[in-house]
């Protein structure tokens, strides 16, 4: 008899089309071998784990509720083994400012940055910037993922790209570093293997990401000295432990006067076609559905 796999996929984030996405190309590999069923986390879900009775819980979201600890919350009540980080985890993960604290304590090198919150004034905000960061700047929400609402700043356009965020009420202004994009993926307490990415566009932002049109080059092996890119491979296994993340993760980095500089971890990758985990796997030799099922080998409860 095939076990049962309930692929959790869709949500309400601003990431939902992507998590679509992931959940149509895990379901297609998983069906292979299980019986699968892709169910969205809305009200219907109690009803449809009732019914259902999955084995596994495979989470294929992506964004606020789905990487932040609230559905991991919801599926430890049901006691079913869930794939990728835990509650804690994903929380500490998601909010940018907890996780980069947690970076800088433990000397991993990570932008410098300032949090404002709209209750205070937007006009005092540009002479701090200048003070303590200079521009340009990155601005962005603290929480959320897929460099969703990421803008590059300069002085000139600074205040109105901050004013289109003032639905968050706390946002994050980073110092703009330049240099190369690297990813690390981490596949539990293995370091599975980077990638380089060279968008054609002004950075790694969502477009650049998900849509081919943004003719994004991927390039592997990775060309850094073998100390270097050990280097980068051993902090982000160090980041994903003192995190506490469990299952796969990515980790991305800009390269620049010969430093990394850890942007932040995802304890939630995306397995879409154009995904970096994915493709880091392949090139290691591990097969699309090899790479599903060890997370649903690795999955458990109290992650």
């Amino acid at each position: 008899m095939k076990k049962r796999i309930l692929i959790l996929s869709g949500g309400i984030s601003k990431e939902r089309s992507i998590s679509l996405d992931t959940g149509k190309q895990v379901a297609k590999e998983l069906k292979k071998k299980y019986s699968v069923k892709i169910c969205e986390p809305d009200n219907n879900l109690e009803k449809n784990i009732k019914k259902f009775k999955p084995h596994k819980i495979f989470n294929a979201l992506h964004g606020q509720f789905g990487e932040d600890g609230y559905i991991q919350t919801i599926i430890e009540n049901y006691k079913i083994p869930y794939t990728h980080s835990g509650v804690i985890a994903s929380a500490i993960a998601m909010d940018k400012d907890i996780s980069k604290r947690i970076f800088l304590k433990n000397k991993i090198l990570t932008p410098k940055y300032i949090n404002f919150t709209f209750d205070k004034e937007p006009k005092e905000l540009t002479k701090n910037v200048e003070k303590i960061l200079k521009f340009p700047v990155v601005v962005k929400p603290i929480n959320e993922g897929s460099s969703v609402n990421v803008f590059i700043c300069t002085k000139k356009n600074f205040l109105k790209k901050v004013e289109l965020l003032k639905s968050y009420k706390k946002i994050m202004i980073e110092e703009f570093i330049g240099g190369r994009e690297i990813q690390v993926a981490i596949l539990g307490k293995k370091k599975l293997g980077a990638i380089e990415l060279k968008p054609k566009r002004k950075f790694y932002d969502y477009t650049a990401k998900y849509k081919k049109s943004a003719k994004t080059k991927h390039i592997i092996p990775v060309q850094l000295p073998k100390k270097k890119l050990d280097m980068v491979l051993n902090i982000s296994l160090k980041a994903h432990n003192l995190i506490g993340c469990k299952g796969v993760t990515r980790s991305d980095f800009k390269f620049y006067n010969n430093k990394f500089y850890l942007l932040e971890i995802n304890t939630q990758p995306g397995m879409t076609k154009l995904s970096l985990v994915p493709e880091i796997a392949a090139y290691c030799g591990i097969s699309f559905f090899d790479l599903l099922e060890w997370m649903l080998n690795d999955a458990s409860i109290n992650r």
